[in-house]
């Protein structure tokens, strides 16, 4: 999956493309390659960051009369899970910007919100870790607000840009219509 993940945004926004206009078309390659390296960059840091400590976490359920035996079936299951979640929990820069083009978010509603973005943000690191330790949900929050303020960035600099003030009158005029 990590391997066609290329292939595989490239196929979906070529599904999309025949719906877009001349001008968001020309975005197609640089958003597959970005979405491609963000969700192998997700996927790397899930694996080389957070599976070690997860593993070892689960591992530390022995005692004299237990010891832990996971099957192959159980690491792969595991190591999926977290290679998936960290791969798409990354493509929030890129969903981000893409909502801004669509014109639903911005900075100021993203800094406005941030409080609200924080929650959320360690709700889902606590609903996707494998693993109840506080550690391993902040081994997920945490990259998941390094991964919003990146997003706040992205946003200023490849946002919707807003219009001069008559301008602004003009593009409201434009869209009632």
């Amino acid at each position: 999956m990590l391997i066609a993940s290329p292939v595989i945004f490239w196929q979906v926004w070529k599904f999309v493309a025949p719906g877009l206009y001349k001008h968001e078309k020309r975005l197609l390659l640089p958003f597959s390659f970005l979405s491609s390296l963000c969700f192998v960059g997700g996927a790397a840091f899930g694996y080389f960051v957070v599976f070690p400590p997860a593993f070892r976490f689960l591992l530390g359920y022995s005692a004299d009369f237990l010891s832990p035996m996971p099957t192959v079936t159980e690491y792969f299951s595991l190591s999926l899970r977290l290679l998936i979640a960290f791969g798409v929990i990354f493509e929030l820069p890129i969903l981000m910007v893409f909502l801004a083009k669509l014109g639903i978010v911005d900075v100021a509603f993203l800094n406005k919100n941030r409080k609200y973005a924080i929650l959320i943000n360690f709700i889902i690191a606590a609903v996707l870790t494998p693993t109840p330790d506080v550690v391993n949900q902040m081994l997920m929050g945490i990259p998941l607000l390094v991964l919003y303020e990146v997003s706040v960035i992205a946003v200023w600099l490849f946002g919707r840009k807003k219009l001069t003030d008559g301008g602004q009158a003009s593009f409201e005029a434009e869209n009632e219509e």
